[in-house]
């Protein structure tokens, strides 16, 4: 890999972190509608967006072949179906958690969300961790409780958040399509939902779409664009880049939104909850260490592999 396919692959996956910290600004934007309708527009105008990339970046071809292949599969088509509505259900409540005044713990949720990943890796992949990993997990568990018991409640958003897309990444593992096929098709599924509750909102009279103002209606709208583009830019970057450097860069979504959540939005932070967050990042700092130690280990034995 060349050097500047990794700074560009850096640069683009950059990028869509740095607009994923942002979003919380653009909900903000929306807090007079509520949370259901901005999802089934995310999701709508998602689609619509994606099928216009697909025309101009001449993949319809490709989109069809695929469709044609996940009907064919039914394994694949579960998977597309779960992966579907577990993004769905995590556009949810991050939406809700920040016109909520929850930003503190959603940013929580995505600063655990490896470390979920990890649980899910030794239980559903029987994949095998590191002390270091075991470690960290441990210590991200000890933040958890902090926060339970400091607030006498499950941080139920935090959870989700971390839940919800390490499922996904789970079962985005059975799904080996291209980027913007995949987003579209996990759009489809969950589109035709999205407009029928829009349409149900128009016959009620209780839609904000169309009735309240042309900026709510350009922003609904652009909530479409808003998913779309760093989801793109993610898989772009991804692909030229290292594993170790992706994890690293994963962390500045949710520094923005927590720096958001207290400096910006005057969100209160406890020193219970600053005591909870530095278990959480002295846990991400260990699993960070331990891929990279990971990775290095590895490019060793393949150099040693060829001298022999």
């Amino acid at each position: 890999m060349k050097k500047t396919d990794t700074q560009m692959g850096a640069i683009y996956a950059g990028f869509s972190y740095f607009i994923w910290g942002l979003l919380p600004i653009y909900w903000k934007l929306l807090n007079h509608v509520n949370a259901e309708e901005i999802l089934a527009n995310r999701i709508f105008w998602s689609f619509i967006f994606m099928l216009i990339i697909l025309f101009f970046t001449k993949k319809w071809g490709l989109f069809v072949r695929t469709l044609k292949g996940f009907a064919q599969n039914k394994k694949q088509m579960f998977a597309l179906t779960i992966a579907s509505l577990l993004i769905s259900i995590n556009w949810f409540v991050y939406i809700w958690a920040v016109n909520s005044g929850h930003m503190i713990e959603a940013s929580l949720g995505y600063y655990i969300n490896p470390l979920v990943s990890i649980l899910l890796g030794m239980v559903v992949l029987k994949e095998r961790l590191s002390i270091y990993q075991y470690a960290s997990f441990i210590l991200a568990a000890v933040g958890v409780i902090i926060v339970t018991v400091s607030h006498g409640i499950f941080p139920w958003i935090a959870i989700s958040l971390a839940l919800s897309f390490g499922l996904y990444g789970l079962a985005k593992k059975l799904i080996n399509v291209n980027s913007e096929v995949g987003l579209t098709l996990e759009t489809l599924v969950v589109s035709p939902i999205a407009a029928i509750y829009m349409v149900y909102l128009f016959l009620q009279g209780s839609n904000s779409f169309l009735s309240a103002s042309v900026g709510t209606d350009l922003l609904l709208m652009g909530a479409g664009v808003a998913t779309a583009v760093p989801l793109l830019y993610f898989a772009k970057g991804a692909q030229k880049i290292p594993l170790s450097l992706l994890g690293l860069l994963q962390y500045i979504a949710p520094t923005i939104t927590l720096i958001l959540g207290v400096f910006v939005y005057q969100e209160h932070f406890s020193k219970t909850q600053l005591i909870a967050f530095l278990f959480i990042w002295t846990a991400l700092t260990l699993y960070s260490l331990s891929k990279t130690k990971l990775l290095s280990e590895m490019k060793w034995r393949k150099e040693k592999r060829a001298t022999l």
